[in-house]
């Protein structure tokens, strides 16, 4: 009878495992971007979405198409235009000549790691229909409810400095997503080290060329969300979150604060920030690290405000000084 090993993982441990090894695999491809990279795990294990803004030429479709490679996941690909319809994403009845029957054609969203790009292009009534795949996992066509694969993640890409054509999303939509994460442009040493990858036959379209491999997969992503939810939180710490986000609605340079929703996101993260840092407890630190992905596409500032050239992570930042941390 064979004896067990002592220092065999545990399930859970195992998955975290595999998740922290992701960063290495995606790094194969991706210069940089590690909080993006570190996001997107934790959207994956809050089964929440991702806002990425960043100039065009970041990566963040490399990032993407890479971190689906690392877990073993299906991803694809939609550029959002003004002529796109619902129908395009979600899918539509096609009428068959030889049964004299329509039949359903499943659109790009039934994936699940969905690349959204430059989703602000694209007109309200197609972003309304992608609300109703990122908050319910599904789509309903003629009255059907389909279901979304597991899991399902919207990574919605914006350019901040394009403005013109662009339909800004509202504010219930960017509620829906848990993080926006900015992806910045690469140090000098970055890019140098992105010119000799090229210069070494790097093809971005090729990521078999990088050696990415999958070393995750749904398996470890069911046992790592089954981890998050038993992470433990205070009631010190749930009321350390409560009052960051009560400070918002009162800042001076805010015309709108975090809603309820905001809060239970940003507990939400935390848990899964904790528990990939090896805890089974959330910190106020953990909070804290959180705060600005989770919040600051929740408020809006004021006219003023944004006039005098405050940030939103700033505000932030100064909502966080101001509210008493728990010891």
């Amino acid at each position: 009878m064979p004896v067990p090993q002592a220092s065999a993982l545990s399930p859970a441990d195992a998955a975290r495992q595999s998740l922290r090894a992701v960063r290495a695999e995606v790094a194969k491809a991706v210069v940089g971007q590690d909080a993006a990279v570190t996001g997107l795990v934790i959207a994956l294990l809050c089964e929440g979405h991702v806002l990425l803004e960043g100039v065009p030429g970041v990566a963040k479709t490399l990032l993407v198409r890479s971190l689906a490679a690392a877990l073993s996941l299906d991803t694809k690909r939609v550029q959002f235009t003004p002529d796109l319809m619902p129908g395009d994403v979600t899918g539509s009845l096609v009428y068959d000549a030889r049964t004299a029957e329509f039949s359903f054609r499943e659109g790009p969203v039934f994936t699940n790691l969905l690349l959204a790009d430059e989703i602000n292009r694209t007109p309200p009534k197609t972003q309304a229909a992608l609300l109703e795949s990122m908050e319910e996992r599904q789509v309903t066509v003629d009255g059907s409810p389909r279901r979304l694969p597991f899991p399902f993640v919207v990574a919605a890409t914006q350019n901040p400095l394009e403005f013109e054509g662009t339909y800004p999303l509202p504010e219930a939509q960017l509620d829906r997503f848990l993080l926006k994460l900015n992806l910045p442009l690469p140090s000098r040493d970055e890019e140098i080290s992105v010119l000799r990858r090229h210069a070494d036959g790097f093809d971005p379209r090729r990521l078999s060329d990088a050696g990415v491999r999958p070393v995750a997969g749904r398996d470890e992503l069911e046992s790592a969300r089954d981890a998050v939810r038993k992470v433990t939180v205070t009631p010190e710490v749930l009321g350390y979150i409560a009052d960051i986000v009560r400070a918002t609605r009162s800042a001076p340079a805010l015309s709108v604060g975090v809603s309820p929703r905001g809060g239970t996101a940003l507990l939400a993260a935390s848990r899964a920030w904790a528990w990939l840092s090896g805890r089974d407890y959330v910190s106020p630190d953990d909070v804290k690290a959180l705060a600005r992905p989770v919040l600051r596409h929740r408020v809006r500032l004021r006219p003023e405000s944004e006039l005098e050239g405050v940030s939103t992570d700033a505000v932030i930042d100064g909502v966080l000084a101001t509210v008493a941390v728990p010891r």
